[in-house]
């Protein structure tokens, strides 16, 4: 019997371990929120331009990064993960409260800082939603 419990505490003690390694791994370079940010920004920002020529080849640039940087943290983790509905929920609601306006006062300043804010902002939360998700490995949540 107490080299049954012995194997159980080691086996979770295991566990832990490789729960606290993946944890570690998980988090993507230190580049990829500011990354993410900038290029958000400049496709918002290509509005300011009123060009859909220009509008065109930001989302071009927009998706060519966006799938560059997927494929790099994809190598660098050997994982990906969704957003939780409840997160990608409140993340919708923001760009669309930070968009309208923009698109209401339809002024080549109010595409800037509506690309500011998003692009600050998913940086910023690139970082909580990675420290969120490690705990959470860590705790086993």
């Amino acid at each position: 019997m107490t080299a049954d419990r012995e194997r159980a505490a080691a086996d979770l003690a295991a566990l832990s371990a490789d729960r606290a390694a993946l944890a570690d791994r998980v988090a993507p370079p230190r580049w990829f929120g500011p990354a993410l940010g900038l290029l958000l920004f400049c496709f918002i920002a290509s509005n300011a331009a009123d060009s859909s020529w220009v509008s065109g080849v930001a989302l071009l640039v927009f998706a060519v990064g966006l799938a560059l940087l997927v494929r790099g943290y994809r190598r660098s983790t050997g994982v990906w993960a969704t957003t939780p509905p409840r997160q990608l929920a409140g993340w919708a609601v923001f760009v669309v409260v930070v968009l309208v306006p923009a698109y209401v006062v339809d002024r080549p300043a109010a595409f800037l800082v509506a690309g500011a804010v998003l692009g600050v902002a998913v940086a910023v939360l690139c970082d909580r939603w990675t420290r969120a998700w490690q705990r959470e490995l860590r705790e086993g949540v």
